[in-house]
């Protein structure tokens, strides 16, 4: 089955729990703070394995939980960080965030591997907290919570060259007598469901990929036919190869040739800026010739005659293909701006926090705020005191008066609730 397309949920492992401890040694006097730091979180890394070439296994694997890190321990010990999950994806894999649809990786190289979404760390025990001024705390952190991304991953064929053309004008023979590849062949319409890739080799011994592309048909780029699912391959390629059939036994060539072109154009402008070569198919039936003559004088591009189900003229296209992609360098399919890194320069850090009020309950929301309420352990007044001098650094409790909020009003963050206080 292949598989090009999947909408993936991933779950981070949350870090493990810091430890809060004390030396009890009998003859240790004055023992201090004895609690260890929680194991990292394991990350979500996908990888790539050169001997896959489908997205099947994310069909059935819409959801993906790391590991936990192991808590921290008392006598100082660490909790063990957890094993990264390590997924398998094919060459050519693009992952993308589903929300802000920013590219995270386009993953294109044997090995080549990219984390998706981190573990979190783990959280500190009492000792890590130990000052002189404090010198045997009363608190740890629990772990920071892993990253939660909703992603979409998609399989862009890595082929040198691409063979576009509308329904039944020969591409699947045309990759048939060029390489080893062995597509479905027929009389009829969309007998290609999925591209077929083929390794062709030159007479000089040089190769290269080919990947024969389900047939457009006017609307491709809109959802007609199945071009929508299958344009996105074109975009690797560095040639593409419009096959015509020159018979114009169902449609005029040139009019198939222009349809084409502008289904590239509206799935992605750069298409057109990429090298083209016509392969004029068919040649071997009435009107080929003449209709040739009259598609010569409207097209530039260099076209090769060829009759694929005899074989005839094929050598001078592989030639040709080779030829030119010897000369052409490798560029990427993305540039930086896509990616989610490629952060632009912020002139004012954004708050992090937002306070609204829901009936009688201020309601305090903000991923910082959020990650910092779940790393705190409110279990000694300690933990709670430190818990609130970082929220009033924040600024929300001058934010709270500033907004109306009085003594007693039932402040909200998450699940935890608790009163405001002068």
């Amino acid at each position: 089955m292949f598989v090009d397309e999947s909408v993936v949920e991933l779950y981070a492992g949350d870090g493990g729990d810091g430890c809060m401890a004390f030396r009890r040694e009998k003859y240790v006097a004055m023992g201090g703070p004895f609690g260890g730091n929680g194991g990292k979180g394991s990350d979500i890394i996908f990888k790539v394995d050169p001997g896959l070439n489908t997205l099947v296994d994310f069909k059935y694997k819409r959801i993906i939980k790391g590991k936990h890190g192991e808590n921290g321990l008392g006598k100082g010990k660490h909790g063990k960080n957890a094993e990264d999950i390590i997924i398998p994806v094919p060459e050519g894999t693009v992952v993308t965030d589903y929300d802000t649809n920013l590219i995270i990786a386009d993953l294109t190289k044997e090995g080549q591997e990219a984390i998706i979404a981190k573990g979190g760390r783990g959280g500190r025990g009492n000792m890590a907290f130990a000052t002189q001024s404090n010198p045997a705390p009363k608190y740890a952190e629990n772990g920071e919570p892993g990253e939660y991304k909703k992603i979409k991953i998609e399989l862009k064929l890595m082929a040198d060259v691409g063979l576009v053309g509308m329904p039944s004008v020969g591409k699947s023979t045309i990759i048939s007598k060029i390489s080893a590849s062995k597509p479905k062949i027929a009389d009829y319409p969309f007998t290609t469901l999925k591209p077929n890739l083929g390794v062709v080799k030159a007479a000089d011994g040089y190769s290269f990929v080919v990947a024969d592309l389900p047939g457009l048909i006017e609307g491709a780029s809109l959802g007609s036919g199945l071009g929508d699912r299958f344009l996105k391959h074109v975009q690797r390629t560095k040639i593409i190869a419009h096959v015509i059939d020159m018979s114009g036994y169902t449609n005029d060539p040139y009019s198939d040739y222009m349809v084409i072109n502008k289904e590239l154009e509206n799935f992605d402008k750069n298409l057109l800026k990429k090298k083209q070569i016509i392969i004029a198919n068919k040649m071997d039936m009435p009107n080929s010739k003449e209709n040739l003559e009259k598609f010569k004088s409207k097209v530039k591009e260099p076209i090769y005659e060829i009759s694929a189900i005899n074989g005839e003229g094929l050598d001078k296209v592989i030639y040709a293909l080779a030829e030119s992609l010897k000369k052409l360098p490798k560029t990427p399919l993305y540039e930086e701006d896509k990616f989610e890194s490629h952060v632009l320069y912020k002139f004012k850090e954004e708050k992090p926090y937002t306070i609204i009020r829901e009936n009688d309950t201020w309601i305090i929301k903000g991923d910082k705020i959020e990650k910092l309420f779940k790393m705190s352990r409110l279990d000694t007044d300690e933990a709670i005191l430190r818990f609130s001098n970082k929220i009033r650094k924040m600024g929300i409790d001058d934010e709270l008066r500033e907004k109306g909020a009085k003594e007693g009003d039932i402040i909200k963050i998450l699940d935890f609730e608790f009163e405001f206080k002068e």
